[in-house]
């Protein structure tokens, strides 16, 4: 048994973890992960609101600042579209497009959106096409925008032409932007074709596994597995943001119409509540706690150096010093986590003893239970917490109390050898 998990982990940080962080740095794949990435901000701003807004129901009297949702998440689809487009060409070497593809991005972005111009040029579209619902189509019309601007970008028109350099600029910028507009103008005025909603049909079935159990732990395993191989979690994010965006999005909806949230696969579920990442991803608040009490020194000084951090469901100085990282003995009971967290928060949110959230919220970094209530509004959660603490106190403890031993007698050689030197 000990020479499969050797031959497992060798082939692990030998073989797969280097596979994937070349294939994680591929010009087309970290375009989307930077893209979420540069869209975090606006997404803050309209969880900030949120925020306030809790505050605002117990004090009427404030300001109403909802119109700053609506301009910040309300607006992610058409962000999206610009990032995806500007990250890509900036990936991909083309500099001088970064500006001009993330433009026209935007203008295909609107076009998509199907809107309606009257005789009387009156311009007009369901304002929610705008946000969270077309974070999918924004990723589309930036990829296909960022796919003629490579083309046009490689084959450098009139380069070698005795042209004055602005001129060959103005080219080498109008082919592409031409291509782009007049192929999404062929399609939505006079095919007549809403790629909103056609896009939005195609990515249905992946917007809908990610908001069942199944798709659900996937998803979250799979954040939790590659963490612990080295890999950040923000690589899943071109994946877990539509959904997640989507789910919120949908659940505040919901709530404003009178019905109840259904959607569970959110950002507020997963890590602004701090019961499935109760200390960050894998849940490692208590094995945080556990190096705390540790006969091993050096497990009692990193315990205690790394729990505040935890607190805060910061878990990187505790992954990689631990280390959790690389590291068998630990790295299942992160995995085990990953799972038990997703199903018991399933199961409690889809059974009805707990509230699922209908808030949009992305402030991670509150302590629970504390968020657990402000984002469930249910003070249930401090249950739901009390038993997922003491389960992932009983999930991480044997595999612990093992690398304790290790960790001990590493110490008494290294204690020993110093003596003897």
């Amino acid at each position: 048994m000990k020479n499969i998990m050797n031959g497992f982990m060798d082939w692990l940080s030998n073989s797969f973890a280097p596979t994937m962080n070349r294939f994680a740095q591929k010009p087309w794949i970290a375009t989307l992960s930077s893209a979420m990435q540069k869209i975090i901000p606006f997404i803050l701003t309209g969880s900030i609101i949120h925020l306030y807004n809790v505050v605002r129901s117990y004090v009427p009297a404030l300001p109403d600042l909802s119109w700053i949702i609506k301009f910040s998440f309300g607006m992610l689809g058409l962000l999206t579209a610009f990032m995806v487009a500007n990250q890509a060409m900036e990936k991909l070497g083309h500099t001088k497009y970064t500006i001009n593809a993330g433009l026209t991005a935007v203008s295909v972005f609107i076009m998509y959106i199907k809107p309606v111009i009257d005789q009387d040029g009156i311009f007009s579209v369901g304002f929610n096409r705008f946000g969270p619902t077309g974070i999918i189509v924004g990723i589309v019309a930036g990829y296909i925008v960022s796919v003629i601007f490579n083309f046009v970008g490689k084959r450098e028109l009139l380069s070698e032409s005795n042209l004055p350099d602005f001129v060959i600029g103005w080219v080498q910028n109008i082919v592409p932007i031409f291509t782009c507009i007049g192929l999404s103008v062929f399609m939505v005025f006079k095919l007549d074709i809403d790629l909103f909603a056609l896009i939005l049909q195609l990515f249905s079935p992946i917007q809908g596994f990610g908001q069942t159990l199944p798709g659900f732990v996937l998803l979250i395993f799979l954040m939790t597995f590659f963490y612990t191989l080295g890999i950040s979690h923000w690589l899943w994010n071109g994946v877990k943001t539509p959904i997640f965006m989507a789910g919120i999005a949908a659940n505040i909806a919901a709530v404003e119409a009178g019905l109840p949230a259904v959607n569970i696969a959110t950002n507020e579920a997963v890590f602004t509540a701090g019961l499935i990442t109760m200390g960050g991803m894998g849940a490692t608040l208590t094995l945080n706690i556990l190096m705390c009490f540790s006969k091993s020194k050096d497990l009692k000084t990193l315990g205690r150096m790394t729990l505040v951090p935890s607190i805060f469901n910061i878990n990187e100085p505790i992954m990689y010093s631990a280390p959790v990282v690389m590291n068998p003995l630990l790295m299942v009971p992160t995995w085990i986590n990953s799972i038990v967290g997703p199903v018991v928060i399933w199961i409690s949110m889809r059974g009805g003893f707990l509230n699922i959230p209908s808030k949009m919220i992305q402030v991670g970094q509150i302590p629970a239970p504390i968020s657990s209530i402000m984002i469930t509004e249910d003070f249930r959660a401090v249950f739901v917490y009390i038993f997922l603490f003491l389960l992932y106190l009983a999930i991480w403890y044997p595999f612990f109390k093992i690398y304790e031993k290790q960790k001990i007698q590493e110490e008494v050689l290294e204690m020993k050898e110093a003596i003897n030197e």
